[in-house]
C-alpha cells in the first residue's frame, strides 16, 4: 500500500538583522540559518525519501524589531538559499520594484526555476539577502523571513 503526503506546504523561517551602519546606494548581505518547525523533509526523517519536486511557493518579509520598521527603506531585496555550508546557492525570491512607502510587510517575487530537493533533506538551509538601502537606518532592523516550500510526494 502506497502513503502519499497529504500536507504540500512547509514554512521555513529566519531572522536576519540589517545592521545600522550598512551603507546606502549598495548591494549588502545578512545571512542565516532557516529551520522549519517540521521537518518532514529531512533526509533521516520519516518522509525525506517519499517527495520530490521541492519549490518555492511564497516569500515574505516582516519587520520584527523594531515592528514598524518601514521595509520602503530597502531598495531592493534578493534572498538566495543553499545547504548549511553554503553550498549550492540558488535564489528563491526576489523584490526590485519595492516602494518608499510600503510599511512593515512584503511579499516577494519568487523563483521556483530551481528544484530544492537536496537542500531541504538538511536540518536547516543557510538564507543570504542581499539588499540595498534607499534610506539610511537610524537602528539595526530585525526582519523576519517566511519562505514557503511545497513538494510533491515521489513515485
Amino acid at each position: 500500500m502506497m502513503q502519499s503526503i497529504v500536507k504540500s506546504t512547509f514554512p521555513y523561517t529566519t531572522t536576519v538583522t540589517i545592521p545600522q551602519s550598512s551603507k546606502t546606494g549598495e548591494e549588502l548581505s545578512v545571512t542565516g540559518m532557516a529551520t522549519s518547525f517540521d521537518q518532514d523533509f529531512k533526509k533521516g526523517g520519516n518522509n525525506g525519501s517519499k517527495i520530490s519536486e521541492v519549490r518555492m511557493i511564497s516569500a515574505k518579509l516582516e519587520s520584527k524589531d523594531p515592528s514598524d520598521f518601514n521595509l520602503g527603506n530597502l531598495s531592493l531585496v534578493k534572498v538566495y538559499m543553499a545547504k548549511a555550508d553554503g553550498s549550492e546557492e540558488v535564489l528563491v525570491a526576489s523584490r526590485t520594484d519595492i516602494t518608499a512607502g510600503v510599511g512593515n510587510g512584503l511579499v516577494l517575487d519568487i523563483d521556483n526555476s530551481t528544484f530544492l530537493d537536496q537542500r531541504m533533506r538538511e536540518s536547516q538551509v543557510r538564507i543570504k539577502m542581499v539588499y540595498k538601502l534607499r534610506n539610511h537606518i537610524s537602528t539595526d532592523a530585525s526582519l523576519h523571513l517566511v519562505l514557503g516550500v511545497g513538494a510533491y510526494p515521489s513515485n
